[in-house]
């Protein structure tokens, strides 16, 4: 019985071939090839919090956001044309405040005419009709609320009086004012002017 030579294995016989390091080895026929791995499955199979798209909240801040600007730019303007309306009241209360005063004086320079077209008469009348006159103005004066001050004999007081000399007076009591050289008008924060006086002194 004749026997039939066995034939290498070819597996064994093959050379194999050196692989550089690092390098991927070819995959052999005989072993099971590596797949991908298993595809863990979701808890619950619900998309990530990135697969949503941009928060709620981030919308309604945004919103916030452009009302308060819208707010901010209403008052804005609101309060530019407030301060617009005030200065127009402001200069519209000037303006009839002057033409008061000013209207508040005309019989006074009617008066004045009227002594003027008088000069040649008798002066004794002409000087009473000045007098009148600065009366009248006075008055007006007083009207409007600046009171007219020319008082002798009072103490000094710094608020109401401008002392512009200093006699030796011995009927006065010192720092009592003796001659009031201009009148003064008004009384404090509504004062014209201070009266000029002069002001007795100690011995």
């Amino acid at each position: 019985m004749h026997s039939h030579p066995q034939e290498p294995d070819r597996a064994a016989s093959d050379p194999v071939e050196p692989v550089p390091e690092g390098a991927a080895r070819p995959p052999r026929g005989d072993l099971p090839q590596p797949g991908p791995p298993p595809r863990a499955e979701a808890a619950n199979d619900e998309p990530g919090p990135d697969a949503a798209g941009p928060a709620p909240a981030e919308d309604e801040y945004t919103t916030a956001i452009q009302e308060l600007e819208d707010r901010w730019r209403r008052a804005l303007a609101d309060l530019d044309n407030l301060r617009k309306r005030h200065a127009r009241e402001l200069e519209r209360e000037r303006t009839v405040e002057r033409s008061r005063t000013a209207a508040a004086f005309l019989p006074v320079l009617d008066n004045l005419e009227l002594a003027l077209t008088h000069a040649g008469a008798d002066p004794g009348a002409v000087v009473e009709g000045i007098r009148a006159v600065r009366d009248q103005a006075v008055n007006v004066l007083e009207l409007l609320g600046y009171p007219r001050h020319a008082e002798t004999g009072v103490a000094f007081d710094p608020a109401r009086h401008e002392v512009v000399g200093v006699v030796q007076d011995p009927d006065a009591p010192a720092g009592t004012v003796v001659e009031v050289l201009r009148p003064g008008y008004g009384d404090g924060e509504r004062q014209l002017r201070p009266a000029a006086v002069t002001v007795a002194k100690r011995e």
